[in-house]
This record gives C-alpha cells, sequence and structure tokens, in this order.
C-alpha cells in the first residue's frame, strides 16, 4: 500500500529548497567552523541556520526546513515569537544584567512565582533558577544530599541528565558520555527503567546487596526519557517510583528538563501519572531559546541550603526571565492543547509509516510532541536523519536507534502534515535502497 499524502501540495508550507542541501554557503561554513569550534560537539548533519519563524527554519543558502527538532526541544513557542520577541526587548530596554546571587532584580522572583504556580507539589514550594539543564541537575544533586544527610542517588539506564560531570555520572544512555572521565562522582547507581516489575529491582537488588535504602538520598527520573530513546513508560512505573520513595524517605526528582514545558501535552509529563515529585527540574523549553533552568521544590527541602550554598551569577538573568514568564503564558494559553492534537496526528502518521515498511521500522511511539521512530539499526536511523536532511525536514536521533520529532508547539496542522510526509518519503527512499 502507498502511504498517502497528508497536505494539499499547492499549499505554500515548508521545505523549500533553493539549492542541493547542504548548499555552497553551508559547506563553507562548515569548513570554517570545524577549523575554530571544539571537535567535542557532536552535530548531527551540515545544517546552518540564520533565521526562523514558527516551525520553519531558514538556512544560510536560503533553504527553508521544516522543523521537527526546536533545537532539542528548545524553541517550544516556535522560532520568533512575537509575544517572546516582544518581551525580550521590552527588559532588555531596562535592564539586561543583575546577578540575583546578590541582589533582588523584581524580575527573578516574578518568574519563581510564574512556574511555582504550574507545579505539580500539592505542598508551598520555592524555586532556583540556573541557566541550563545540566545546572538544574547539579544543584538538585547537591540539595538531595544537603536535606537528607545520605549520599546516594539512583538514576536509569538510558536516562540523559547533562555533561557536567555529576550530571553526566547520573547519565546512562551512552557509554562514551563516560569515556575518559573515572573516577566519576561517588554513590551513583542506575536502574531499569520503564516496566512496572523493573521496580523489584530496588528491595531485591539495589537495597540487599549493594547500598541500603536509608543511604539512599534521591531517585532522579525522566518521566518520558529524552535523549535515551523517547521511552514512555508503562503506567504504573512512575507512581511505584512514588510509593518506593515514600516508603524509604527517599526525594523524588523529576528531570522534565526535555519532556517538560508543555511538550507530552501536560504542562509537566509527570502529571500524566498523577505523581507529585519533590524536586522538579526544567530548562530547554521554559524560556523558548533563552539560557534559563529552573529547580523547584518542596519549601521544606529548599531551606535546607543554608546562604551561600549555592548560586549563579547569571541565573535567573532578567531576559530569560522575561522570555519565560511569557512563554509559560504561551503554554497555558493553547500551545499545550495544540501539543495533544498535532501529537495524535503525527503518532498516527507514524504508526501508518511503522506498517508500511515493518522491516525497516520496528516500533512508533510518543506522547504529545514527544515522538520517536525506532529502526532497526541505528545505521538506518543515522540514514533517516540525513535522508530527512536533504530533503527538507530537521530531525534528530536519540537512543541506540531512533529518531525523535520534538516540533516546536506551535506547529499547525498543514506544517506537521508537510513533515510527516517527508519523513514517510525518507523512509521509503531508505527502504527502496535496503531492498536493492
Amino acid at each position: 500500500m502507498t502511504q498517502p499524502k497528508l497536505l494539499d501540495p499547492k499549499q505554500d508550507v515548508a521545505p523549500r529548497l533553493v539549492t542541493e542541501v547542504p548548499g555552497p554557503k553551508a559547506r563553507a561554513h562548515v569548513e570554517f567552523d570545524q577549523s575554530l569550534s571544539s571537535p567535542s560537539l557532536p552535530r548531527a548533519y551540515p545544517f546552518v541556520p540564520v533565521r526562523g519563524h514558527g516551525a520553519e527554519v531558514e538556512d544560510i543558502d536560503g533553504n527553508v526546513f521544516v522543523d521537527f527538532c526546536a533545537g532539542i526541544a528548545v524553541n517550544s513557542t516556535g522560532h520568533s515569537h512575537p509575544a517572546v520577541i516582544r518581551a525580550i526587548k521590552d527588559q532588555a530596554d531596562e535592564l539586561v544584567h543583575y546577578s540575583a546571587s546578590d541582589f533582588y532584580p523584581p524580575i527573578y522572583a516574578q518568574m519563581c512565582e510564574a512556574i511555582a504556580r504550574t507545579a505539580p507539589i500539592s505542598d508551598p514550594v520555592r524555586v532556583y533558577l540556573g541557566n541550563s539543564g545540566a545546572e538544574a541537575v547539579e544543584a538538585s544533586l547537591k540539595l538531595a544530599r544537603v536535606h537528607t544527610g545520605r549520599h546516594a542517588v539512583v538514576s536509569f539506564l538510558g536516562g540523559f541528565h547533562g555533561r557536567t560531570i555529576g550530571a553526566v555520572t547520573l547519565t546512562a544512555s551512552k557509554a562514551k558520555y563516560h569515556a575518559g572521565l573515572s573516577p566519576l562522582v561517588g554513590g551513583i547507581y542506575h536502574a531499569p527503567y520503564g516496566h512496572e516489575a523493573d521496580l523489584a529491582w530496588f528491595d531485591e537488588v539495589l537495597f540487599d546487596k549493594i547500598v541500603p535504602a536509608e543511604e539512599v538520598a534521591a531517585i532522579i527520573v525522566e518521566p518520558v526519557q529524552g535523549e535515551g530513546g523517547y521511552i514512555v513508560p508503562e503506567a504504573g512505573f512512575i507512581s511505584g517510583l512514588r510509593e518506593l520513595c515514600d516508603r524509604h524517605g527517599i526525594l523524588l526528582i523529576a528531570d522534565e528538563i526535555q519532556s517538560g514545558a508543555g511538550r507530552t501535552g501536560a504542562m509537566w509529563a509527570i502529571e500524566h501519572f498523577g505523581v507529585e515529585p519533590d524536586i522538579l527540574l526544567s530548562a530547554k523549553g521554559i524560556a523558548s531559546g533563552m539560557p534559563l533552568a529552573a529547580m523547584v521544590a518542596r519549601a521544606e527541602i529548599l531551606e535546607s541550603w543554608s546562604k551561600g550554598a549555592h548560586g549563579s551569577t547569571y541565573g535567573g538573568n532578567p531576559v530569560a526571565c522575561a522570555a519565560a514568564i511569557t512563554t509559560i503564558e504561551l503554554l497555558q494559553d493553547g500551545l499545550i492543547d495544540n501539543a495533544i492534537a498535532r501529537g495524535e496526528q503525527g503518532l498516527a502518521a507514524l504508526q501508518a509509516i511503522a506498517s508500511e515498511h515493518p522491516d525497516l521500522v520496528v516500533d512508533a511511539r510518543g506522547i504529545g510532541l514527544m515522538l520517536a521512530l525506532e529502526m532497526a539499526t541505528p545505521e538506518q536511523a543515522e540514514a533517516l536523519e540525513m535522508e530527512a536532511f536533504t530533503r527538507g525536514l530537521l530531525v534528530l536521533g536519540c537512543g541506540h536507534k531512533s529518531v525523535r520529532l520534538s516540533p516546536p508547539l506551535v506547529i499547525d496542522e498543514a506544517t506537521m502534515a508537510s513533515g510527516l510526509d517527508v519523513l514517510a518519503e525518507s523512509v521509503a527512499a531508505i527502504a527502496a535502497g535496503t531492498d536493492a
């Protein structure tokens, strides 16, 4: 059966390609960049963005792409949303920077209040603001140990929490992230993820044979795993973690750096499971591309910190806070609902692609606009990234052999359909090459 077209081709939506991809200017710039920048940057393919609007991005050669990356799930309100840009400009006119680590810029507390109102925590909360997801993770690691007086922390196989030394110790999605770094932070253990049956590992293995439960400060979990493969856990897994933590006096930290800010069709992914965390971490999509992170915790936990125990010169920058406050307003004013609708559209299309190519596509999964196609091999996943790119669609790999779709939450039905058409064509091209 031939995959049906999802879009009327007469509609003027991306992609709109005017050169080969990558074009001559892109190739030249990549060569220039690689002569100067750190070789540690993973760089998926030679895309050179210069401007964007909504869910479309233009490269240096004038090619316009459908964006199913959103800057790694960062541009939640799309590129250059007029309300966000206005908030940034208005704040920049007043005050670009004054460190909230030592003083009291009003917008810092305003941002704390804005995100506190959204937190899925019924007790009073307090907020710490930083600059990045890894910073939020590092802050939570310190706070959990200080508050509990315990040293051990558990994360999950497949989880990704950042590349700074504490965060990368918690990360267990790919061995390469640990290469050459030993010894890493002590007291970190990695549990199996996602199945209710996996919860028995804690009592039967970890607490019985490795570390006593009374020495475990926290369990940190992505309610939906991001870099590890866009893995949605079984319904009872997250609630089982909550029960386990309550039973042993362990803090539950929800790493919502990728899954939060409306991406899954709820403000926070953990809400899908009816669970309250003790600490919630946010970054990526919370400020529409400005560098900002938040750690929201039950007040009694955050109050364990003494003055000077943690801080950041740039954390809670006024311009970033202005962008985030507006972002939260936009998410609650319709973008979360759009994530649900476009997510249903996307998942149906992915399932159709999987049905069309059962030997090539292992799984189609996701929730909201956190979607993935799992291919049969890592090489096929990499080929799909590049094939989609050359056809005008931006996607990004995740896990061992999956391709993730994380469009801006502003994406409309037509643009979503156009991108899905390109994805279907790209899978079909790989299938044809495989068959040949």
